[in-house]
């Protein structure tokens, strides 16, 4: 069998921001025409690495090698320049702009060809690798899959011949995953290099050939899919056995914590999101909320917790009803609540701001003098860093240089301290690491065994199943069914997720 051809060469990588080592002494081959995973728990240096390669960062040690020449990237211009583009988790397009704009936009190439000549080139590259997209269609009017699309196609029409793929899937439903894998394979056989990043083990297995796993910044081993598993893969990326089981912890269910009746909730431009929702929450349960993407279940958080006006219906928490109050006011009214939104930096931290500032977002109001005591704080957040295990230099950093796993085990910790009765979870796995997502887990259940009630929107249907003890399904912002979890199967889910309600079934017990 002939031996393939290294397309890319990373020798001896090593990057450093101040304190931190976020690579050191990397070494990894990329072969044409393959998918290649990179594995790593959050903060093992796998986006620092790609973004070397796609120019944004230089290398302090080390040399990267395009077929077989040394290369230095100074941009991301010149890793375009030299056939390597990168497609991040947060599209760099402008929404304002159609596609076929966000195409042409900083191309140096083709400057004197007619709009149309240029037009008729990209559809040209579109066709060639399956990528059906409206040119003439605006990005703030795309799907989140949509817009994937457009941003590949974006970097194919600059002569990109390697692909860096961020966290693809993130915020994908099935339907869109299956796609994109469409278009990665007609892009394999195409001769294109795609180097995938993700933390969902069954997608890795699906659509590598190899896979590299870097563990604090060095890399650990590269292997054949096939010869390899999803335990030898996590423990490979922790360094020690990990158990991947999942468990369901029988608690004797308390008091009625929420409820939830005949609830309608408008957006801004006065269209129902949510209609008719009917839920109920006791002590001790975890009821997880199933759903393809925008079918309600931010808007249900959301109103349960101030963020959006109800216009009709009842949320009662131990019997106080909380339609017409805000968050402000929720909070000053002593109310044990917590909510961690699917947007942790963009609603639930402050970037900008280090871990101790954050905490006190969440407090500063309970404080009784005028002068903020900062120590107190301090040692709190110490005690979440060390109950967490979050990997940063200290409580003064800023949240915005941390991974995206130790950034949402901040907001997870912050919330768990103030003891809340009802804990609200939007998607709090997502893009985190196997074994992050695993002490989020046992985390949920020790909060489940302390009598906390806890509302988790999940999109991986065996964790709901597996986790929950109830769960609701939402389609197009109403309940199709509720189903008991250790009854119920991935297929059924599936059903009511697309709308085919189980009347008999509906509120019941599977």
């Amino acid at each position: 069998m002939e031996a393939q051809r290294v397309c890319v060469a990373m020798r001896g990588i090593s990057k450093v921001f101040g304190k931190v080592v976020a690579n050191h002494n990397v070494n990894i081959e990329f072969y044409e025409g393959e998918v290649h995973a990179l594995l790593g728990e959050n903060g093992a240096g796998k986006s620092t690495l790609m973004n070397m390669l796609a120019g944004i960062y230089t290398p302090d040690r080390g040399c990267i090698e395009i077929n077989g020449s040394t290369s230095v990237f100074s941009s991301p211009a010149d890793a375009i320049r030299h056939g390597i583009g990168m497609i991040h988790q947060h599209f760099k397009l402008v929404e304002a702009m159609t596609a076929l704009e966000n195409i042409l936009v900083g191309e140096r190439t083709g400057f004197f060809l007619s709009q149309g000549r240029r037009r008729t080139r990209v559809e040209e590259v579109a066709a060639r690798f399956g990528l059906w997209v409206d040119l003439d269609r605006r990005v703030y009017d795309m799907s989140v899959g949509e817009k994937q699309i457009l941003a590949i196609l974006q970097v194919l029409c600059r002569g990109a011949r390697v692909l860096v793929l961020d966290e693809p899937t993130t915020v994908f439903t099935p339907q869109e995953t299956k796609n994109l894998f469409a278009i990665i394979r007609r892009m394999k056989a195409e001769g294109c290099t795609i180097i995938f990043i993700s933390h969902k083990m069954d997608e890795v297995m699906e659509i590598s050939d190899r896979i590299t796993v870097l563990r604090k910044g060095e890399t650990i081993q590269t292997l054949d899919k096939h010869h390899t598993n999803p335990r030898h893969l996590t423990e490979l990326m922790v360094g020690r056995a990990v158990d991947l089981s999942i468990e369901r912890t029988p608690v004797a269910q308390g008091d009625l914590l929420l409820e939830i009746a005949d609830l309608v909730v408008a957006d801004d431009l006065g269209h129902d999101v949510l209609h008719q929702i009917t839920l109920q929450l006791r002590a001790g349960e975890i009821l997880g909320i199933a759903g393809i993407a925008n079918s309600g279940q931010r808007e249900l958080c959301e109103s349960i917790v101030g963020m959006m006006k109800i216009r009709s219906g009842s949320v009662l928490f131990c019997g106080e009803e909380l339609v017409g109050l805000e968050t402000r006011e929720i909070i000053a009214r002593g109310i044990s609540m917590s909510f961690i939104p699917e947007d942790r930096l963009g609603m639930g931290l402050v970037a900008s701001m280090d871990m101790v500032d954050n905490v006190l977002l969440k407090s500063y109001h309970h404080q009784k003098s005028v002068l903020i005591d900062r120590k107190s704080i301090s040692d709190r957040c110490r005690t979440i860093i060390e109950k967490l295990d979050i990997k940063t230099p200290g409580v003064h950093h800023p949240i915005r240089d941390l991974s995206g796993g130790n950034i949402q085990k901040i907001l997870l910790g912050r919330e768990l301290d103030s003891s809340p009765k009802v804990l609200i979870m939007a998607y709090p796995t997502r893009g985190l690491d196997i074994n992050t997502c695993h002490t989020i887990y046992d985390l949920m259940n020790e909060q489940k065994k302390a009598g906390v009630g806890i509302i988790f929107i999940g999109e991986e249907l065996d964790v709901l199943i597996q986790l929950s003890d109830r769960i609701a399904v939402m389609c197009r912002g109403e309940i199709t069914g509720e189903v008991d979890a250790s009854a119920t199967t991935r297929e059924e889910l599936g059903l009511l997720m697309v709308g085919q309600r189980n009347e008999e079934t509906a509120g019941e017990p599977a």
